[in-house]
């Protein structure tokens, strides 16, 4: 079906690091499927390599309020660690 033609396609932008075209088709699923955690989780990834660490972070949350099985919570845990260690190189803790 057609849903994951979609979710095939935007691994594959994901995969080729374009980050945006994925968060712009992922913005188009969420709309379509928005109980859908994967969906969340997918783009949170997108957005933590873009650097948009913030949106990483509440979509991961989200996936995790619909499904507390998610990947999201293990992405959760890894992004907190690594903002940690980053914060503390800026402020050379």
């Amino acid at each position: 079906p057609k849903k994951m033609r979609e979710i095939d396609n935007i691994c594959r932008l994901l995969d080729k690091g374009e980050n945006d075209k994925a968060i712009r088709l992922l913005n188009i699923q969420i709309n379509t499927h928005e109980a859908d955690d994967k969906l969340y989780y997918m783009r949170g990834n997108a957005y933590f390599k873009s650097g948009n660490w913030q949106y990483a972070m509440e979509d991961y949350m989200q996936a995790i309020s619909i499904n507390a099985e998610s990947p999201a919570a293990e992405a959760i845990k890894m992004a907190r660690n690594i903002l940690e260690f980053y914060n503390k190189e800026i402020f050379c803790q």
